[in-house]
C-alpha cells in the first residue's frame, strides 16, 4: 500500500475513553474471533425464516401480507434503530453494548420458539433490534481496536456476514429435519450460535478497559453528518447497494419461474447468488490492502450488478447461471466496500459509530422499500422488464456515490 494511504489507516484512533493501542497478539486474536463470530450471527436469525416460510404459513394460517411483514420487520428495525447505536455506546460503552445485543439476539430467537403468532412477531422485533445496533457497533469497534488493519478486518467482517446468511439458508431445513424439529425448533437452533458468540465476547466485558464516551460539549462541537457531502455519498452507496440486493433476493426466483424455470431451480439460483457473494467479499479482503482507494471495488461491483440486470432482461433462463454469478460477485464487492468506507472515512471510533448509524439507518430503510417497489412495478406493468430497468438505472447514482465514498478522504472530526 502506498505510504500516504498507510498513514491514513495506521494513525492511532481514539476510543470513547481515550487512546487505544494495538491489542496484544493473544488479546487481539480473541477480540477478532469474537467480532467475526458475532458477524456470523447478524443474518441467520433473519434468513432462517425464508426456507421455513411455507411451513410457517401452513401451520399458523399466516396471511401473505403478514408473511411479508414477518420477513420485512427485521430490515425495518435495521433502518429505524441503527441511529440509536451511537447513543447507547456513549452511555454504556461499545464493548458492553455489543455484549448486550448478543444477549438480546439470543433471547429474541428463543422467544420465537414459543407457541402463537405474538411470540413469533415479538421475537422477530427483538432480534431485529439486536442486529440493528450490532450492525453499527462492530465496525466502530474495528475502527477503535484494529485501526492498523481496518480494511482487512472489514473485509473479513463482510465475509462472515455472507457465510452466516448462506449457512442459515442452506442448513436450516435439513438440520431441523435431522434433529426431528418442527419449524419453531429449526429457526430456534440459531440461538445456540448467538449464545456461543456471547460467551466468546465475555472476556472483553471482563477486561473493564472501556469507559462510556463523554457526552455534552465533547460531542456537541462535531459538525452534523447530515451536512457532509461525503457522509451522504457513503450513505447512498450503502443504501442503493442494499436496495439492489434485497430487491433481487426477494424477486429473482419469481422472475425466473415466470419465465418457465422450475421453482426448485429458481431457488438454487438464489443460493448461487449468495454463495458467490462470499467470493466477492473475499476478493475485496485480498486486494483492499494493495489499492490506495476503494473506487475500483465500487465501480467493479456496480458494473457486475448492472450487467446481470441487463442479462436478466435479455435471456433470463438461458443465462441464469452467468447472471447470478455476476450479481453475487458484484453484491459481495459492494457490501464489503460500503461497510469498509464507513470506517475508513471516519477519523475515530465515535465518528465511525455515528457514520455507521446514518449509513445503515437510511440504507436499510431504502432496502426495505426495494422489494415493495419491485413488486408494485410488476403489478402495474404485468412484467419484469420495467422493474429491471429501474434497478439498472439506479446503478448510475450507486456508481457515482461509490466513486465519491471510495476516494481517500475523511469526515471532519
Amino acid at each position: 500500500m502506498p505510504q500516504s494511504a498507510d498513514r491514513s489507516l495506521a494513525a492511532p484512533s481514539l476510543s470513547p475513553s481515550g487512546s487505544r493501542t494495538v491489542p496484544a497478539p493473544a488479546l487481539g486474536g480473541l477480540l477478532a474471533a469474537g467480532l467475526l463470530l458475532i458477524a456470523m450471527n447478524l443474518r441467520p436469525g433473519v434468513v432462517a425464516v425464508s426456507p421455513e416460510l411455507d411451513e410457517i404459513r401452513r401451520s399458523t394460517g399466516l396471511s401473505g401480507s403478514l408473511a411479508g411483514l414477518l420477513t420485512t420487520l427485521p430490515i425495518l428495525c435495521f433502518g429505524v434503530l441503527a441511529p440509536f447505536a451511537a447513543k447507547l455506546s456513549r452511555r454504556i460503552g461499545m464493548t458492553r453494548a455489543l455484549g448486550a445485543m448478543m444477549a438480546l439476539l439470543t433471547a429474541g430467537i428463543a422467544v420465537r420458539m414459543a407457541p402463537g403468532l405474538p411470540a413469533l412477531f415479538l421475537g422477530t422485533v427483538l432480534l431485529g433490534a439486536a442486529i440493528s445496533l450490532a450492525n453499527v457497533l462492530v465496525p466502530s469497534i474495528i475502527k477503535r481496536d484494529f485501526h492498523h488493519r481496518t480494511g482487512l478486518m472489514m473485509g473479513l467482517y463482510s465475509v462472515a456476514l455472507f457465510c452466516g446468511a448462506a449457512l442459515a439458508a442452506g442448513v436450516t431445513v435439513p438440520l431441523g429435519d435431522a434433529l426431528g424439529l418442527d419449524w419453531r425448533g429449526a429457526i430456534g437452533v440459531w440461538a445456540v450460535l448467538s449464545a456461543l458468540a456471547f460467551l466468546l465476547w465475555l472476556p472483553q466485558l471482563r477486561r473493564g478497559d472501556e469507559a462510556p464516551a463523554p457526552s455534552g460539549a465533547a460531542t456537541d462541537t462535531r459538525t452534523p453528518l447530515r451536512r457532509s457531502p461525503l457522509a451522504w455519498q457513503v450513505t447512498l452507496l450503502m443504501g442503493l447497494q442494499s436496495l439492489e440486493y434485497y430487491a433481487c433476493a426477494a424477486w429473482i426466483p419469481a422472475m425466473l419461474t415466470d419465465e418457465g424455470m422450475s421453482s426448485t431451480q429458481a431457488g438454487w439460483m438464489l443460493s448461487v447468488m449468495s454463495l458467490v457473494g462470499i467470493a466477492g467479499s473475499l476478493a475485496f479482503t485480498a486486494f483492499v490492502g494493495r489499492l490506495r482507494t476503494q473506487v475500483p471495488f465500487a465501480l467493479t461491483g456496480t458494473v457486475c450488478v448492472f450487467l446481470s440486470l441487463l442479462g436478466l432482461m435479455v435471456a433470463p433462463v438461458g443465462g441464469a447461471y452467468a447472471w447470478m454469478l455476476l450479481m453475487g460477485f458484484g453484491c459481495g464487492l459492494l457490501i464489503s466496500t460500503a461497510l469498509a468506507v464507513i470506517v475508513l472515512r471516519s477519523p475515530d471510533a465515535v465518528r465511525a459509530a455515528e457514520m455507521s448509524g446514518m449509513a445503515q439507518g437510511v440504507g436499510y430503510l431504502l432496502a426495505a422499500a426495494g422489494p415493495f417497489l419491485l413488486g408494485a412495478l410488476h403489478d402495474a406493468t404485468g412484467g419484469w422488464t420495467t422493474p429491471l430497468i429501474v434497478l439498472a438505472v439506479l446503478c448510475v447514482p450507486m456508481g457515482i456515490a461509490g466513486v465519491g465514498a471510495g476516494r481517500v478522504r475523511q469526515l471532519t472530526a
